[in-house]
């Protein structure tokens, strides 16, 4: 994501580039700064909805029993977007910690224990059933209430990404080249990839860096 198209984009145009839903999940705050350029693309339940739908976490059916649920109680709706915020910086943390450490001792246990415990809240209203097709023999589904369903399923997502990723797939647009600090997983041949997206950054990037040499040229002439 181009930190300069980054307060113009909505979450209905948000990349979905991080090859996996709970990274893509991650990546719903560019640039990935503490700064006055970083935005939230998760501002409101509305937008959680719209991101729910899009990265396939909830079908047509679903979003409207979660949209009518979050209607009839707004506050459910502030409460389901709270916890799954929460989740998504927890993810964030003990990601970033993977990437910047020395190892799997660097990684923050306390935000470890946030999804854990997001995760096991969940599971009272979670069942298994068969899977179709190869990824095993079974799968998670969950019987919440409209107004649990996008945070279940998301810590689910969560604790999936966590519990079988390969680290050395990880790979983070870098923020230090210009780029907007978004997770991906590089999938590569040779474990290449730099950027979120060529289109995006990576094209946004040298554009940059052409105006600038143009730039320094034409001061050089007019000196």
């Amino acid at each position: 994501m181009v930190i300069s198209d980054v307060m113009t984009t909505r979450i209905g145009d948000v990349p979905l580039v991080g090859g996996h839903r709970a990274l893509d999940l991650v990546n719903t705050v560019a640039p990935r700064l503490p700064d006055d350029e970083r935005r939230d693309y998760l501002a409101t339940p509305g937008d959680l909805l719209i991101w729910s739908q899009r990265t396939g976490l909830l079908d047509a059916d679903a979003a409207r029993e979660v949209a009518a649920a979050w209607g009839a109680s707004p506050a459910a709706g502030r409460r389901a977007l709270t916890a799954v915020k929460e989740i998504r910086e927890a993810l964030h943390e003990v990601l970033s910690a993977s990437l910047d450490g020395a190892g799997v001792a660097t990684v923050p246990q306390g935000q470890l224990d946030h999804i854990s415990m997001a995760w096991a809240s969940s599971l009272p209203r979670a069942r298994l059933v068969p899977a179709a097709g190869d990824a095993g023999v079974a799968r998670w589904v969950f019987d919440s209430p409209p107004v649990l369903l996008v945070a279940d399923r998301v810590a689910q997502d969560a604790v999936d990404l966590l519990s079988g990723i390969d680290v050395t797939r990880l790979g983070r647009c870098p923020v230090e080249a210009g780029g907007c600090g978004w997770l991906f997983l590089d999938h590569s041949r040779n474990r290449s990839r730099r950027w979120c997206t060529m289109e995006d950054c990576g094209n946004g990037v040298k554009a940059r860096r052409l105006t600038e040499r143009r730039r320094r040229s034409r001061t050089v002439a007019t000196g």
